[in-house]
C-alpha cells in the first residue's frame, strides 16, 4: 500500500469487532457532531469488502491489510464519498461499486467498476438496492457464524441525541434518539414509503437476522427483527 495523500486524517476510533468476519470503524465529519462508520466485512477467502471506507492512520491501515486484502470499495451514496480516492489511490486494483442512482455523483470522484446490480462478490456478501427508494442507496447484507447482518446507510438512522446547535436542530427535525427513517431521508431518498416499509419488513422476516447496523451510528443488536419492523411500521403502517 502507498501512502496516496498528505492531506490530515480525520480523527477515528479503533477497528472494533462485531463477528467473526465483520467490523467496524467510527470516524469524524468535518465541521460536525455526526460521526460516521466503515464496516468491514471480510469473505471466505480473505478478501475484503469495505462499506463507507474511513481513511485511517498506518497504525491502523496496517490492522486492516492483516486481516484481509481490501478487494471492494462500496461508495453507499453519492454524499458519502469522502475517502474513496485515498482507497482508489493506495489500492488502483480496488472494485468501487454503488448504488445505480448514485453513479453519476460517486464517479466525480472517483471511477466506479460497477453498481450494486453488477457486483460480484461471493457468497456470504449482497449488495441490495432497496425497494421504495430513488436508487441511490441499499443495504449490505453479511453473513456470519453468528448469523446475518444488514448494514444501512442514511436510510436508516439510529442516532442519539447530539449536543449544541446542531444537535437541537436534528432533534427538532426528529432525525436521532431512536432507530428511524428521518425526516430527511423520506424528502431526499425515499420515493414509495409504503414500498420501503414492506422492505423492510422482508428484511426483517430472515430467521437469521441478529444484527442491524444503520447509518450514524449505532448497531441495532436487541431483537433486530423487531426494530427493523418498528421502523417499517412508524413509516408505513401495515
Amino acid at each position: 500500500m502507498t501512502r496516496p495523500t498528505d492531506d490530515p486524517i480525520l480523527p477515528h476510533g479503533p477497528i472494533e469487532l462485531l463477528a467473526d468476519n465483520l467490523w467496524r470503524v467510527v470516524g469524524d465529519l468535518p465541521n460536525m457532531p455526526l460521526k460516521r462508520h466503515m464496516i468491514v466485512a471480510r469473505a471466505d477467502d480473505g478478501r475484503l469488502l469495505l462499506h463507507n471506507g474511513i481513511w485511517m492512520e498506518p497504525a491502523a491501515m496496517a490492522e486492516l491489510e492483516a486481516l484481509g486484502r481490501p478487494t471492494w470499495l462500496v461508495v453507499p451514496s453519492g454524499f458519502h464519498r469522502l475517502d474513496a480516492p485515498r482507497y482508489k489511490a493506495a489500492y488502483p486494483e480496488i472494485e468501487v461499486l454503488c448504488p445505480r442512482g448514485a453513479r453519476r455523483r460517486v464517479a466525480q470522484k472517483v471511477p466506479v467498476d460497477g453498481t450494486y446490480d453488477e457486483a460480484g462478490v461471493p457468497d456470504g456478501l449482497e449488495l441490495i438496492h432497496l425497494r421504495g427508494l430513488k436508487g441511490i442507496e441499499g443495504v449490505l447484507r453479511v453473513r456470519s457464524p453468528d448469523g446475518v447482518s444488514l448494514v444501512f446507510n442514511d436510510a436508516l438512522f439510529n442516532q442519539p441525541h447530539l449536543p449544541g446547535l446542531f444537535g437541537w436542530i436534528y432533534r427538532m427535525l426528529g432525525s436521532t434518539g431512536r432507530p428511524k427513517v428521518t425526516l430527511i431521508g423520506r424528502l431526499v431518498l425515499v420515493k414509495d414509503k409504503r414500498a420501503y416499509a414492506d422492505h423492510l419488513r422482508e428484511l426483517a422476516s430472515d430467521p437469521e437476522l441478529v444484527r442491524v447496523i444503520p447509518g450514524h451510528i449505532e448497531p441495532i443488536t436487541q431483537d433486530a427483527p423487531a426494530a427493523l419492523r418498528a421502523v417499517a411500521d412508524e413509516l408505513a403502517p401495515a
